[in-house]
């Protein structure tokens, strides 16, 4: 092994070893299964597929045809879908076929702003202004974080959108589906819906059943609330079959070529563990993320939303501009080794330097812990917010830890979470 590889081992295992002692927060992330890591370092990684399984383009799919197939199977049970395609290798990859199927640049798409808590891809200089079309935002409540359902119609209504598109970053509620689908079905649009944050609640049979509320398709990422590896997967429901053969031209050939099989594997994984457990898991997120919350609200750290719950995802916003904004607050809490992130808020104009950051409780659930160790989470993060030392708030940090070091709603609970000696002894 040469200098560089030496190095480049050197500081991932240094990475495990500091994740280990942290507490990860980062609401877009989570922990997949020992069994779902082994399918990343099989064969799969080092082998190529085109097309659908049965018509490949490349020879030796054999078994990958077959894992592809099953995984295709699990996923339209999982979610009660009458379409899937998990062969898109990431959330905006999966956005990108979307866009490719079902507009066409200069087509008029409504969706959230980006201080709203939407996604960068459906932004000017993300994935909507690659393809060319024109985004209208609807009508936000600061208050409830969630649209406002009388001017989301009236927009509607004028606007009449190829396409109207749901989901956020920050995704606190379920957005009015059900109140919408009148005038869904009154101007003909195509319902799109990102849930990269919120599909391993929808596997739970928590937040909201978006393809039974008058969604077309979902979108996702599926290392989220959807403890699988970074890959996408599309869901669909109530689409014709030129629609379906739409979709799958837009994966393939038009935003991938191989699809990354180890991956899909992973995935293949992944949701036959979230058929057994993803109730349970879906369940402990949201009750931890609520309670979170509440003892942050409880210690004066401003969460948003108190009159209505706080939260009824994985996620909460915090104001933390009384304790020097979201960039240095999330700085700190890393030096403390809780990491987040900085977020806008809605009454931000800069993602530079926004008032807010975002928490998430699915890691933690992931790993073991329950509401009553959110109090000490909470604790944790008060003392940083309140100007004491992050050094000191490290050390406790690191022994509270200690406790919560291996993977729980999964075939193999109790295998070690951060581990990497097996791949390299």
């Amino acid at each position: 092994m040469n200098e560089d590889a030496q190095y480049i081992r050197k500081n991932v295992i240094a990475h495990n070893k500091w994740f280990e002692e942290c507490i990860p927060m980062i609401a877009s992330e989570n922990l997949m299964s020992p069994l779902a890591k082994e399918m990343l370092i099989s064969d799969l990684a080092d082998r190529y597929a085109e097309g659908m399984p049965g018509k490949r383009y490349y020879q030796g799919n054999v078994y990958v045809d077959k894992v592809e197939t099953r995984a295709t199977e699990l996923a339209e049970k999982l979610f009660k879908a009458e379409f899937a395609d998990v062969r898109p290798i990431s959330g905006t990859v999966a956005n990108m076929a979307v866009l490719f199927a079902f507009a066409k640049p200069g087509d008029t798409i409504t969706t959230c702003a980006l201080a709203q808590g939407a996604h960068i891809s459906t932004q000017k200089f993300g994935a909507f202004g690659q393809r060319g079309v024109e985004s209208v935002n609807y009508p936000f409540n600061v208050d409830d974080m969630n649209l406002d359902v009388d001017g989301t119609i009236k927009l509607l209504r004028e606007v009449k959108p190829k396409v109207a598109q749901f989901g956020l970053s920050v995704f606190l509620f379920p957005p009015p589906l059900k109140e919408l689908n009148d005038v869904f079905q009154e101007i003909g649009c195509t319902v799109w819906y990102d849930a990269a944050h919120v599909l391993g609640l929808i596997a739970g049979g928590k937040f909201q059943d978006p393809l039974r509320e008058g969604v077309n398709i979902m979108s996702s990422s599926t290392h989220k609330t959807f403890p699988g590896p970074n890959h996408g997967m599309l869901l669909g429901a109530n689409l014709t079959e030129k629609q379906e053969a739409a979709l799958r031209r837009a994966v393939f050939p038009g935003v991938t070529s191989s699809h990354h099989l180890h991956a899909m594997a992973a995935l293949a994984v992944t949701l036959a563990e979230m058929k057994v457990f993803a109730k349970e898991y879906a369940a402990q997120v949201c009750k931890n993320a609520k309670a979170l919350a509440s003892e942050l609200y409880g210690l004066g750290v401003p969460v948003l939303c108190p009159d209505i719950g706080f939260t009824e995802s994985h996620a909460i916003a915090v104001d933390v501009s009384e304790f020097g904004g979201g960039m240095d607050v999330a700085q700190r809490l890393e030096d403390a080794n809780i990491i987040c992130n900085k977020n806008m808020l809605p009454w931000d104009e800069s993602a530079v330097r926004p008032s807010g950051i975002r928490l998430g409780a699915q890691e933690m659930t992931r790993v073991g812990m329950r509401e009553s160790e959110m109090k000490e989470v909470a604790s944790f993060i008060a003392r940083v917010c309140k100007g004491e030392d992050p050094a000191k708030v490290k050390k406790d940090v690191k022994a509270f830890k200690k406790g919560f070091t291996t993977v729980r709603y999964c075939f193999h609970e109790g295998e070690p979470a951060y581990a990497y000696k097996k791949l390299v002894e």
